[in-house]
């Protein structure tokens, strides 16, 4: 089990949280339940709704777009979201090829956290932003 302070360290690395405060990260914190997965274990799959997210902890991962293999960055390491936030269907499968730990949030969670605090709503926004701006 990480200790609360692991959890947020491992939660400021995401971008999509980056903006936000200590405090905001220990919210989000407490809505992510560690868990283990096995090696060979499909944890998202092209075309299916998304229920929630993962944030990889440690342990190797291989992400495919239309079966083909799709390279990660550095700072790839929180999976999922994209369908928590549009409720558009999962754009890729991710598959564990080691044993993984990762941080799992679920879209009720998620949801809940969000509505109840705006202020993490808007800095999740604003990371949002930042990321399409940077693709363009």
């Amino acid at each position: 089990m990480f200790a609360k302070d692991m959890k947020i360290e491992k939660l400021r690395r995401v971008p999509l949280f980056s903006e936000c405060s200590k405090r905001q990260l220990a919210q989000i914190a407490a809505i992510a339940d560690e868990l283990a997965f096995p090696a060979d274990r499909t944890l998202i799959k092209e075309g299916e709704a998304g229920r929630e997210c993962f944030v990889i902890v440690d342990g190797g991962i291989e992400l495919r777009r239309r079966g083909r293999r799709i390279p990660l960055t550095g700072d790839a390491n929180i999976f999922g979201e994209m369908a928590l936030l549009t409720g558009a269907p999962r754009n890729a499968t991710l598959t564990t090829l080691s044993p993984v730990r990762a941080l799992v949030i679920t879209d009720r969670a998620f949801n809940r956290l969000l509505n109840d605090q705006p202020g993490i709503q808007r800095k999740i926004l604003a990371s949002l932003a930042a990321r399409l701006a940077a693709v363009d």
